[in-house]
């Protein structure tokens, strides 16, 4: 019985999400479109055939216009979260169906709270699976996950049941937990994609941070054996040895090339001479 109601709202989140798409495109303009975009692909209004509509079609039409709206008059504040909480993902970096799916997803956690959170997170797994990249069912899991523990955290503090938003320009903070650093010494402009950190070995068990254990060195570094102390850096060059000049280096030997047509081999010291 309660599988008719989710098919409904599928229906629905999936109309949404290609008008949404359409008015990235196009702009303010195709908001005029929206009834008539709806009422075609759910047989409703002027678009219904000569039987009435069923109450399925227009409960789809009727949520499907409440997300596109809900979406587009609160968009600033959906588009806070997403940059709030996607961490080195600008908005403009996202692809367009998976950056839509995050704006209905996080418009129904913080407007529509009679929906239950798990249900709104999965329904935009689902279509970001079906419609987007391998790599968005992922992606939106893990942004709309910590949005609903943020969400949560919010209404238990300020006691709204719609909180603010996060101020603007602060990208990336919330995406780890509060204790992790948030700062980055990459120099990259914020919200810039870096690369993952490769894998690197737990410290021993001795070893302590701020101990005066000389670190561990790079590859090509380690004492030969029978050494106690690590080799101290090269010495850099003499100032008057000048490395770059040319003349200083050996001129490599050139090969004789043999003319084409030439019958003539190379002659052996030890061979017959007639």
């Amino acid at each position: 019985m309660m599988a008719t109601p989710v098919r409904r709202r599928t229906r629905a989140r999936e109309l949404a999400l290609q008008f949404l798409y359409s008015y990235e495109m196009r702009g303010e303009e195709s908001m005029a479109d929206l009834d008539s975009f709806v009422e075609h692909h759910t047989k409703t209004g002027e678009a219904a055939t000569n039987e009435p509509p069923t109450k399925d079609r227009i409960e789809i039409a009727d949520y499907a216009r409440d997300l596109v709206r809900g979406v587009h008059d609160h968009l600033d504040e959906v588009n806070r979260w997403i940059e709030h909480i996607a961490r080195n993902w600008r908005l403009d970096r996202m692809a367009y169906l998976d950056r839509n799916i995050l704006r209905i997803a996080l418009y129904e956690l913080l407007h529509q709270s009679e929906i239950p959170f798990k249900v709104v997170i999965n329904e935009a797994i689902d279509i970001a699976k079906r419609f987007s990249t391998a790599q968005s069912g992922s992606f939106v899991n893990g942004i709309l996950d910590r949005a609903r523990i943020l969400i949560e955290q919010a209404r238990e503090e300020s006691g709204e049941q719609i909180p603010k938003a996060p101020a603007a320009g602060s990208a990336g903070l919330g995406a780890a937990p509060p204790d992790a650093e948030a700062a980055s010494s990459t120099g990259l402009p914020p919200g810039a994609p870096v690369s993952r950190p490769s894998a690197r070995k737990p410290e021993a068990a001795g070893a302590e941070a701020g101990s005066d254990e000389e670190a561990m060195p790079s590859s090509g570094e380690f004492p030969a054996q029978g050494e106690t102390e690590f080799p101290a850096a090269a010495t850099p060059a003499e100032a008057d040895e000048d490395l770059a000049d040319p003349a200083a280096l050996p001129r490599p030997r050139r090969r004789r090339r043999r003319r084409p047509g030439s019958q003539e081999g190379p002659r052996r010291p030890d061979s017959d001479q007639d």
